[in-house]
């Protein structure tokens, strides 16, 4: 990720990542109420909670997750997939995710948008997202998926990842 981070600064001003253990990447400076906060491209699971409590200010942080949609995440692996084969079917897979996307079950689904900064993002019209990245660190193929309900988002992690282990 923090190799990502060179390319993503000669695009955007403030650049950041989560990873799904919980680590927040600070790569550039921003400025927070007027203060800078200086880049911290380390895995820190502190600077978000801090965030929360300085967005909330003198408020409470329940208010400020009533205001956000209703969104949920699930995420799991294929382990023992070689790295070459994910790094595979995602190049194919950019070229036509919609290819992919009826491969995996998916038909009759919309693309809404598809991002290939950190392997393959495709947000699908009902605002789901389906996200595929090899592991940076292990033979691993991830995916994460996100959907109004828990039972959703689960359940596109786990069809995805069952169908790619048969194409």
């Amino acid at each position: 990720m923090i190799a990502e981070f060179a390319d993503l600064a000669k695009k955007f001003n403030s650049v950041a990542g989560f990873e799904a253990n919980g680590g927040f990447l600070l790569g550039s400076d921003v400025q927070l109420n007027g203060q800078p906060l200086k880049a911290l491209p380390t895995r820190d699971a502190v600077l978000p909670a801090l965030m929360l409590l300085v967005a909330a200010g003198e408020g409470v942080i329940s208010t400020l997750v009533k205001g956000l949609p209703q969104r949920f995440t699930h995420s799991d692996r294929i382990q023992n997939f070689a790295t070459e084969k994910s790094q595979l079917i995602i190049a194919q897979s950019k070229q036509d995710p919609a290819n992919l996307l009826s491969k995996l079950g998916f038909d009759g689904v919309v693309i809404k948008n598809v991002n290939v900064t950190d392997g393959l993002r495709i947000t699908l019209a009902d605002e789901r997202i389906i996200h595929l990245r090899p592991s940076g660190n292990a033979p691993e193929l991830r995916c994460y998926a996100e959907a109004e309900t828990y039972s959703i988002a689960n359940q596109y992690a786990v069809r995805t990842l069952e169908k790619i282990q048969t194409l």
